[in-house]
């Protein structure tokens, strides 16, 4: 039965039907003018009585969001309503859902604690490197602070992100590389010109809350794959392929967010193998690739750029204030993609594209990242001897990154556990925001760069003991 429909756990029938019908309507599975099913259909699919469904039309057409049309049926009334992500799905527990948790995490204060947020500390990326970027920005010609970014972007940083590619394994021009805002944006347009609503897009299970939400946006249909330390499984891949048919597939090879998982070789070509032969577009999210010190294998790189999109970005490597990402493709995919660059966003960010370029140019974020690496792998340890502590396991051990994909003693909900610990002024990142299935009940991401405060053990400790005493 479709999600949007009645659920019996509560209010009236009445109420269900009604609220099944405006949730169709903010999702745009309704539209005005469109007409809504008969009466005898409605109750039918429903498994409700005929006068049901007739009360619950008669509500809605009081209301004014729908109306009647003697001898022709009820149809959607007024304007089409303002799109609510959050109505595109099962509303699960909004408190927890994965618009919250991003929310909760991008205004909380200096004194909450984050270690469910996706990025590094302040105080952990090149702010000296940035100042002299940014004094540099200040000096250059007016053109360089007032003119539009070119359609492509920097020509000069394109060619450093070709060569970095290149250094990675990837092949690829500087023409195949176009600049964007951030990694997410790269997404987005990638959705435009790929996807129509209704196409299937396969995501890991579990996978970055955002591909969620960002798919719901475009209408697509989301099917999940289980992900395991190596890879997607690739047996239940094949089966999702020929049962959906999708369009395309979003991933991270490595270090894979939640899990840190990285991507096996074995797992990388039987991978490809299926997506040649179902015509499948894949899109590898390569934004933690610098957190690696030895990259680990990319669709990208086996598949030369042919069926394989890679993006990247510097929000966490470099600075989420300075927005700049890419998209490294075939080059006639590039083509139109920077037609629809123009049309939805007109131009870059040329003077983010110029902070980039000069810290990439001078050296120190070289020297940035191998001393970024080494904190990585301390905070690792130090994060898994804590959690260890109070009854927190790690899935796998990452070979590099800042998460840690995490069981819960057992029979703790992480969601419940997410609620007691937000009380007490911390954010976490409880696994079903991740998981499409809603099989990672047991599980919660930890970004261990957040965890340095000492206040977040004793925390964590307390957020699970109130949620064991929680009554089931």
């Amino acid at each position: 039965m479709d999600t949007l429909l009645v659920q019996k756990e509560a209010g009236t029938l009445v109420e269900q039907a009604m609220d099944a019908i405006r949730r169709r309507i903010a999702a745009r599975q309704l539209v005005p003018g469109a007409r809504l099913p008969s009466i005898r259909g409605y109750a039918e699919l429903l498994r409700v009585s005929k006068s049901t469904v007739v009360d619950a039309y008669e509500r809605l057409a009081a209301e004014g969001v729908i109306c009647s049309r003697p001898g022709s049926g009820f149809y959607v009334a007024g304007h089409i309503a303002p799109l609510s992500l959050s109505d595109l799905g099962p509303r699960l527990d909004r408190a927890v859902d994965p618009l919250w948790v991003s929310r909760q995490s991008l205004e909380a204060g200096d004194d909450i604690l984050k270690p469910g947020c996706g990025w590094l500390p302040a105080s952990w990326l090149p702010q000296d490197g940035l100042r002299r970027a940014l004094r540099s920005a200040a000096r250059a010609p007016d053109s360089g602070l007032a003119d539009y970014a070119s359609p492509l972007g920097s020509a000069a940083l394109r060619q450093i992100l070709a060569r970095r590619l290149l250094e990675r394994g990837t092949q690829a021009s500087p023409d195949q590389v176009m600049l964007t805002d951030s990694g997410t944006q790269a997404i987005d347009l990638l959705c435009r010109f790929l996807i129509e609503p209704g196409d299937a897009v396969l995501v890991d299970d579990p996978c970055y809350f955002n591909f969620h939400a960002l798919l719901r946006a475009h209408r697509a249909k989301v099917v999940s794959v289980p992900y395991t330390p190596n890879g997607p499984d690739i047996d239940l891949f094949a089966q999702a392929l020929a049962e959906h048919q999708p369009r395309l597939y979003i991933t991270n090879s490595g270090p894979h967010n939640p899990t840190g998982a990285t991507l096996s070789p074995v797992v990388a070509h039987r991978l490809l193998k299926l997506v040649d032969a179902h015509d499948l577009v894949v899109i590898e999210d390569d934004i933690f690739a610098d957190f690696e010190l030895e990259p680990a294998p990319r669709l990208a790189t086996f598949d030369g750029l042919n069926r394989v999109v890679q993006i990247g970005s510097f929000s966490k490597t470099l600075s989420a204030s300075v927005r700049c990402g890419y998209i490294a493709a075939r080059p006639d995919w590039i083509e139109e993609l920077v037609d629809l660059k123009i049309a939805t966003t007109f131009a870059g960010s040329r003077i983010s594209q110029e902070l980039v370029l000069a810290i990439l140019r001078d050296g120190s974020y070289r020297k940035h990242l191998e001393a970024l690496r080494l904190r990585l792998a301390q905070a690792m340890r130090q994060a898994t001897q804590g959690l260890a502590g109070i009854g927190i396991t790690p899935w796998i051990a990452p070979r590099a990154g800042m998460f840690l994909w995490c069981r819960l003693p057992a029979g703790l909900d992480a969601t419940e556990m997410a609620k007691q610990a937000l009380q007490q002024g911390m954010v976490l990142a409880p696994g079903n925001v991740f998981s499409l299935s809603q099989s990672a009940a047991g599980l919660m991401r930890f970004n261990v760069t957040q965890m340095s405060d000492p206040r977040t053990f004793r925390m964590l400790d307390a957020a699970v003991g109130a949620a064991r005493r929680r009554p089931a």
